[in-house]
């Protein structure tokens, strides 16, 4: 990409005049990682339809429907590695330019690449491990897969008997509060919101961008197709995260 493309020197000049970014990242930064998207047309939700958490918590049945997706897919995400959009962002965070990074995503690449774990707001949750719905008891998928492998199911929980699911936000699950209340904040105190790959379609995630717009904070979306926030942003960059990400920040 040439360096004297305009969308990339505004970039780089808003990321400069900066004194507290937050980068806000969905799906997009991780297909580059081979990750599927959920609502692309080949995305995951067109080939499945999602399991809602009251159906999980409801259905001994739906319970096994759901982790056996999980263990069916568990491999692409365990092969999946921080490409050069999250090294672009974990850069960020070193150089001191990022505050936080609020994600989406589910896959913990952010953290894979180097951002400290302190700094990555989940607001989806995470799947690379799982935990008690009761007591919040941590489970590690591997002892799991061979419980499920062997029974044909996963144990309840062996401290309180609660029900073990992925430490994911399904649908008609409340979101995580800690997490909404710290975006919050981060987003409060950001004077640079960047989007990286979000379809910022999803509620009530995708008010983070307008909130930090109505706070005075510069908007910056960079993904692949439009968004419904295109409008009120003070750039958009309709280009693959990597390319973009990789180039502004200056690493490979």
């Amino acid at each position: 990409m040439p360096t004297a493309d305009p969308g990339i020197a505004a970039l780089r000049e808003m990321i400069a005049a900066a004194r507290r970014a937050v980068v806000f990242t969905g799906a997009g930064i991780s297909t580059e990682s081979g990750i599927p998207d959920f609502r692309s047309p080949t995305g995951i939700w067109t080939q499945m339809r999602p399991i809602y958490f009251q159906e999980f918590v409801g259905s001994p049945e739906m319970r096994r429907e759901a982790w056996r997706r999980k263990f069916a897919s568990d491999p692409v995400l365990r092969a999946a590695r921080p490409n050069r959009g999250h090294r672009a962002v974990a850069r960020l965070v070193s150089m001191g330019k990022a505050s936080a990074v609020i994600t989406q995503n589910i896959d913990g690449l952010h953290q894979a690449s180097g951002v400290p774990a302190d700094k990555v707001i989940e607001l989806h949750g995470n799947s690379t491990y799982a935990h008690c719905l009761e007591c919040g008891e941590r489970y590690e998928l591997d002892a799991l897969r061979e419980a499920f492998e062997r029974d044909g199911d996963v144990p309840d929980c062996g401290a309180c008997g609660g029900l073990v699911k992925t430490a994911t936000v399904s649908f008609g699950q409340a979101m995580p509060e800690a997490a909404m209340i710290r975006a919050e904040a981060e987003t409060r105190a950001c004077d640079l919101f960047l989007v990286l790959g979000s379809s910022l379609v999803v509620y009530p995630a995708a008010g983070f961008p307008e909130m930090a717009k109505r706070n005075g904070a510069r908007l910056v979306i960079v993904n692949n197709e439009e968004t419904p926030l295109d409008d009120i942003a003070d750039l958009v960059i309709h280009r693959g995260i990597g390319e973009v990400m990789g180039t502004v920040v200056g690493n490979n």
